[in-house]
């Protein structure tokens, strides 16, 4: 019998398959580290041979797959990426950033003359009285919209003011 060894690339994509697969199945990769940790899957399929275990070894450098802290690899996701998601979350943690999802947040439209507008946001993002009452404004062409999850108390606070 004559068993040809597959393509770098028909390894590639059964790496890219069987790390999918442990992913869907455990939620994260937490068993492939190197290139022989998928010589038994191929092996499985094709003779044990030197070249199988080239063809293996240079799919997974083909592939430049980043890995997690624990040195398992990472499927469908380049260096590059993974290296821009660590800064992101790196600056996501220094900046103190929370998700506020839209559905919880009502709009307050204040309309303003434009020559009054950056005083008036300014004062309002500096007041004491209005500290935690609203996430964020932005100026638009006719006043401020204000952006709050609690619309009532703000509504009252700015009424009481007018």
């Amino acid at each position: 019998m004559n068993y040809k060894n597959p393509s770098r690339e028909a390894c590639e994509n059964i790496i890219r398959r069987i790390l999918m697969t442990e992913v869907l199945e455990n939620g994260s990769n937490c068993h492939f580290k190197t290139a022989t940790d998928f010589l038994v899957y191929f092996e499985s399929l094709y003779p044990p041979s030197d070249a199988l275990t080239k063809q293996v070894q240079r799919a997974v450098k083909a592939l430049n797959m980043p890995k997690d802290e624990k040195g398992y690899f990472i499927v469908n996701k380049t260096n590059e990426q993974f290296e821009q998601e660590k800064e992101i979350s790196r600056l996501f943690a220094a900046a103190h950033v929370s998700i506020h999802p839209m559905e919880e947040i009502e709009t307050v439209f204040l309309q303003a003359d434009r020559h009054m507008r950056a005083c008036l946001m300014h004062l309002l993002e500096t007041s004491a009285t209005f500290q935690n009452k609203f996430l964020t404004m932005v100026e638009t062409s006719n006043g401020i919209l204000i952006y709050t999850e609690n619309k009532k108390q703000l509504l009252v606070l700015i009424e009481s003011l007018m």
